[in-house]
């Protein structure tokens, strides 16, 4: 790392963003680490955001990104770290982030539009990522019961397919009225994940 520090970016997942939840306290935590060990810090609140579904592949790979979701991408290709905070929602991320992704990972931006391999048409590579999802179950059941399958699904078939590794997870179990001494030890444990960027 250099003495400036990284450059990363928090996108903020959870599709309420007029009200603070864990997602919330845990992201700040994390950014506050972060800029207290030097690091630049930008954040992307994915709930507050407004923009259509993609409907139409073609429009996917000819169209760009709606004018709003722009400044994201810009601040994903600025990022040298890239941090997703989100709530499991049906065994995966809600609806609003999945959208989100959709619309700024498209060809000529994240991926290659004539690759020569297609499993190698990452264009962001040189990036790693953090995922930190939130849920009501125990963690060691979702990973062991559920094969974090969403968690895997995220990791490999998004973003390690548009070139960001390594990707390391944090996952928060029984997040339902967590009391407020866990929530301060999770915080603390992003807090400390930020200093270090990882």
């Amino acid at each position: 790392m250099s003495t400036m520090g990284k450059r990363i970016l928090i996108i903020q997942g959870h599709p309420d963003g007029a009200h603070r939840h864990l997602c919330h306290a845990l992201a700040a935590a994390y950014a506050d680490g972060a800029r207290a060990a030097g690091h630049s810090v930008e954040t992307v609140d994915a709930g507050r955001l407004h923009f259509p579904l993609v409907s139409d592949p073609r429009r996917w790979l000819d169209d760009p990104a709606p004018e709003a979701l722009q400044p994201a991408q810009q601040a994903i290709a600025h990022a040298e770290h890239i941090v997703l905070v989100f709530p499991l929602w049906l065994g995966d991320m809600p609806a609003q982030l999945k959208g989100f992704l959709e619309q700024v990972l498209r060809p000529g931006f994240a991926l290659a539009r004539a690759p020569a391999n297609p499993m190698r048409a990452g264009l962001l590579g040189g990036r790693s990522a953090r995922i930190v999802v939130t849920m009501g179950m125990p963690a060691s059941f979702y990973r062991w019961f559920y094969r974090a399958h969403g968690l895997r699904l995220l990791r490999r078939n998004i973003l390690a397919f548009v070139g960001i590794r390594p990707v390391a997870a944090t996952v928060v179990g029984e997040a339902g009225a967590m009391p407020t001494d866990r929530v301060a030890r999770w915080c603390a444990r992003l807090s400390r994940l930020g200093a270090r960027a990882a």
